[in-house]
């Protein structure tokens, strides 16, 4: 039977390498840096940045004081003048060019031989030894830990891994570039970082390994971890054995590699043969054993200057591995007689790895860092907006790709009419939208059953202004009675014009106003007619909704295998993915607008100091992954199109939906029937009203010309019968005068108010109360046609006008006459079939007779000729 493994072993090897500080010279950056900026920039930019120069030179300065005794803080003050560091190399070429910072020469002192050292007028020699002294101060932190406690353990094994992680950022980015720049000391070579970087992976292993023993895991599991223990120590001493390295360390430091390496491979084969031994597979527990003897025995060799523990680690172990390889030897001789196989026979003994190096780029990153963050060199604003084209380019392709899949669906479903057949089916239907707002105008206007209103609103108006000439012609009548009674009673002695003479005008007036509302009762009565006539039609309008005036598609009389449900709900479920493609399509083009929105390198590209496409190349990947996805989405739309158009056609088969699109059709010309039909109705009768209204204005403006003319003449009438009055009685010479001047008053009275009401003779065609748009604009302001007569008929009396007027009625002001006079169709618009066949044939050159195109001589409505109180 095996031995139980002892602790006291490699687990109570306690001991581990540090690293040393690189020391460095005295700098100064400040002023430098200061001098470069109010050079290149300005001075006032030098002034803005005073507190940024001033606290970079304290970070030198602490950097090289080493003032704080605690370890982490070090490390923080490392990592943040790295990161300053970073924000200067972008900002500050720092070179012996004389258009450059080329006072500055940064002096670096090797780790391992103190004296030898570098100097170079090269940021990266100041950022590699940063890195390095990093990469020191986290070793030392891992060793500060009690790793006889697990939590002690854990520490120390994040400190190691921190430790490799910035020996390894040291090799991959900044050692190359520090070794360009002049000669360097070894420690700052690729293969010293290298070396590092192994070492603390292989003390990282190490925690792991006396976690493992600690925590009393399997034989099996402690080889593996102990053999990868081996191999990083492995590693370091191939490193070492090689230029640059050969010889630059001290020979316990190498002594110390090697002895570690030898003692886990050791320990790996004494953990394995205890696997094996309990696996009674005695035969290759002998010759893993033997392979441990035999590497201890050669380590022992070059063990000068090695730590006593580690040699006391290597005597222990050897004792144990001798022990149970003497037991082994002796059962596989008694019981097992089996063959003992070769080293070089078995396989290599299993590893495993639990560590690896920290990733230092989130640490090191100074893309957040705010210093000299208003310097933008012109190299770095020409790369930004190189990037920015780029990510341009893949927006605009990947929206296009976006818009183009969706219009693809739209155009798609509207040529196998999806949804609208699923909603018909439902009862869901609806009209097109250009005939549902066609529709919804009608509807907003009244609809059909409004038009019985409007008709009864056209029968009041034409009512109204019947009345209205009929009140202005007892006007006109009752004044030539009562001339008429007066000139029978006087005889001669009545001298004044008859009445006829005056009120020609007017009454041709009155005579055509109710001509035209003749002609236009007999369109109203066409337009009653043409509602009876289109009822039907027009019925349509009036259901609510309209939706159940269409044709319902139903479900087949026949069905033979009752699969209708089935398809139904397939097609549904169809279209439901694609919607939902739909909508990931619109959060995908979101997606891409903010990530865009965000994503803004101008801080990583000012800290970045290698090739600008390497980090284009980097920065522009973060959008794979939503392009993969819009393909994606594109490729399975595609797809279920495919698989719609296949169950459309299984659907219109089955509900025959060719014959519903027929009847359907016929529907939709129905109702646009009904609509044309409602319209031309309905623009008839708003011409008609705004005829009739225009008609009134017409109308009252002749019957106030009347009130004034019948006024005037009663003035008149009262004072020639006190005229006449004074002569029967036989009044005196001088009232005889007096008559003279009377007659000279009236006379002259008339001749004014011909005078002031006549308007110059003009041969032109009066231009009609409305103008259409074909005609010319008229004249601004032309002269009223006088509400007596034409202007170039002479006055009734000739008497001179010097007379003085004994009675003057009231003058009243005169609004400028319109520009154009009564005399617009009825109902402009209206076609003429049926409503105007006029069976006169016209003769050339006469007016034309269709309703209310009579040319009117007065003004319009509140432009009174007469005397008027405004």
């Amino acid at each position: 039977m095996a031995a139980s493994p002892s602790p006291s072993t490699a687990a109570t090897t306690n001991i581990m390498l540090p690293i040393h500080e690189k020391k460095t010279n005295q700098i100064d950056l400040y002023r430098p840096l200061r001098y470069y900026i109010a050079i290149h920039y300005s001075e006032r930019e030098a002034q803005n940045l005073e507190d940024d120069l001033q606290t970079l030179k304290q970070l030198r300065s602490d950097i090289e004081r080493n003032s704080d005794p605690s370890l982490h803080a070090r490390r923080d003050l490392l990592q943040s003048y790295y990161r300053s560091l970073c924000l200067v190399e972008t900002r500050f070429p720092i070179s012996p060019d004389p258009n450059h910072v080329n006072t500055l020469t940064f002096t670096w002192f090797d780790s391992f031989k103190p004296k030898n050292k570098s100097s170079q007028q090269n940021i990266h020699l100041e950022k590699a030894s940063v890195l390095f002294n990093l990469g020191a101060v986290y070793s030392q932190i891992g060793l500060s830990y009690d790793r006889n406690m697990v939590d002690g353990r854990r520490q120390a094994l994040h400190a190691f891994i921190a430790a490799a992680g910035s020996f390894a950022y040291l090799r991959e980015n900044v050692a190359l570039k520090a070794s360009g720049g002049g000669s360097i000391t070894a420690d700052l070579s690729v293969e010293c970082a290298g070396m590092l970087e192994k070492l603390m992976l292989a003390q990282a292993q190490e925690c792991v390994f006396e976690n493992t023993i600690a925590k009393g895991s399997t034989p099996g599991v402690c080889s593996k971890i102990s053999r990868q223990v081996g191999l990083y120590y492995e590693e370091a001493l191939a490193a070492l054995n090689i230029a640059p390295l050969t010889q630059h360390f001290d020979k316990p430091w190498v002594a110390h590699v090697h002895l570690k390496a030898a003692l886990f491979h050791a320990e790996a084969c004494y953990r394995y043969g205890l696997e094996l031994h309990e696996k009674e597979e005695i035969a290759e527990e002998i010759t893993r054993l033997r392979s441990a003897v035999n590497v201890l025995n050669e380590a022992k060799k070059n063990s000068r200057g090695a730590a006593a523990q580690i040699l006391d680690a290597i005597s222990k172990l050897l004792a144990n591995i001798n022990r149970n390889l003497e037991r082994a030897v002796k059962e596989n001789d008694r019981v097992y007689l089996m063959r003992i196989p070769s080293f070089t026979s078995l396989p290599p003994l299993p590893a495993f790895s639990m560590v690896k190096p920290m990733a230092m780029n989130e640490v090191l990153d100074a893309s957040k860092e705010k210093m000299f963050a208003s310097l933008v060199p012109d190299s770095s604003a020409k790369a930004l907006s190189r990037y920015t084209e780029m990510v341009d380019n893949v927006i605009r392709t990947q929206t296009d790709k976006l818009q183009q899949a969706s219009e693809l669906t739209r155009v798609r479903l509207k040529e196998m009419e999806l949804p609208d057949s699923i909603l018909a089916l439902e009862g869901k239907f609806s009209l097109p939208t250009n005939l549902k707002e066609d529709l919804e105008a009608v509807q907003v206007s009244g609809g059909p059953a409004g038009l019985d209103a409007d008709l009864h609103q056209l029968k009041d108006l034409r009512r109204v202004n019947h009345e209205l000439i009929i009140q202005t012609e007892e006007l006109l009548q009752k004044e030539a009675r009562e001339d008429s009674q007066s000139r029978i009673q006087f005889g001669s002695k009545w001298t004044r014009p008859q009445s006829s003479t005056l009120t020609k005008t007017l009454q041709d007036r009155l005579n055509r106003f109710a001509g035209n509302l003749k002609q236009a009762a007999e369109s109203d009565a066409r337009i009653e007619r043409s509602v009876r006539e289109h009822s039907a039609l027009l019925s349509i309008l009036d259901a609510r909704p309209i939706e159940s005036a269409l044709p319902t598609l139903g479900r087949p009389i026949m069905s033979f295998d009752q699969n209708e449900d089935a398809i139904v709900g397939s097609l549904k479920h169809s279209l439901r993915q694609l919607e939902t493609l739909g909508a990931e399509r619109a959060g995908l083009e979101d997606m891409l607008k903010e990530m865009k929105r965000k994503d803004d390198i101008l801080p990583k590209l000012m800290t970045f100091s290698g090739s600008h496409e390497d980090l284009f190349k980097k920065e522009i990947s973060k959008y794979d992954h939503i392009c993969e996805e819009i393909g994606q989405n594109i490729e399975a739309q595609e797809q279920l199109l495919v698989h719609i158009q296949v169950q459309n056609h299984d659907f219109s088969v089955i509900f025959n939906l060719d014959d519903y699109k027929v009847s359907r059709e016929k529907s939709y010309k129905q109702i646009e029937a009904a609509i044309t039909m409602f319209r031309e109705i309905k623009d008839n009768i708003n011409e008609g009203l705004k005829f009739y209204r225009t008609l009134q204005d017409a109308i009252i403006n002749v019957k106030q010309q009347t009130n004034d003319f019948v006024m005037t003449r009663n003035i008149q009438c009262r004072e020639m019968l006190e005229g006449v009055q004074r002569q029967v009685a036989g009044l005196s010479f001088q009232d005889n005068k007096n008559t003279g001047a009377y007659n000279s008053n009236y006379t002259s009275m008339g001749n004014q108010n011909q005078r002031s009401n006549a308007q110059p003779t003009d041969s032109r065609p009066q231009t009609p109360y409305y103008q259409s748009s074909e005609q010319p604009p008229g004249p601004a302001y032309v002269h009223p046609p006088s509400p007596y007569g034409h202007a170039h008929q002479p006055p009734p009396y000739n008497i001179p006008s010097t007379s003085t007027i004994p009675y003057s009625p009231p003058q009243a002001h005169q609004q400028p006459p319109a520009n154009h006079e009564y005399g617009q169709p009825a109902y402009p618009g209206w076609p003429a079939p049926p409503y105007y066949n006029n069976t006169q044939t016209q003769q050339p050159g006469s007016v034309p007779r269709p309703p209310y195109t009579i040319p009117s001589p007065y003004p319009p409505p509140h432009q009174s000729g007469f005397y008027r109180q405004q």
